[in-house]
């Protein structure tokens, strides 16, 4: 088992790491938009969902893995009406490959952001 950890994406803001690999498998944990220093997106979902992306590409590299090894997604929205933007942004990063995925809606999310997602990717070898 290895911890995952970049300076590219925000720091865990708890007890959990940005993310493990088991074997060839990373798991995420939950990327929210905030900027690699910490900084809070505020602004649409758009907005919101763009800076995720962007920390999820950095722990995924880190983990030798990327958007295309994805297997999993797990997606949850404050507010399901803005699901349509939402995966309008989700399209532009998965628009050939196209993992499997659940998406949530969900009563808060941290920082009272928008949007959280997390993954599960192969490991390039």
């Amino acid at each position: 088992m290895n911890i995952v950890n970049t300076k590219k994406a925000p720091a865990a803001i708890g007890p959990y790491a940005q993310g493990i690999v088991v074997n060839n498998l990373f798991y995420s944990s939950g990327q929210i938009p905030l900027t690699a220093e910490g900084t809070l997106v505020e602004g649409t979902i758009e907005e919101q969902t763009h800076q995720v992306f962007a920390n999820l590409k950095a722990v995924l590299e880190e983990a030798g893995a990327s958007l295309e090894t994805v297997v999993k997604a797990t997606v949850f929205l404050s507010d399901m009406n803005e699901f349509v933007p939402f995966n309008e942004v989700y399209g532009e990063y998965f628009s050939a490959h196209k993992p499997a995925r659940s998406c949530v809606e969900v009563a808060r999310l941290p920082k009272d952001v928008k949007v959280e997602i997390e993954v599960i990717a192969l490991v390039k070898s």
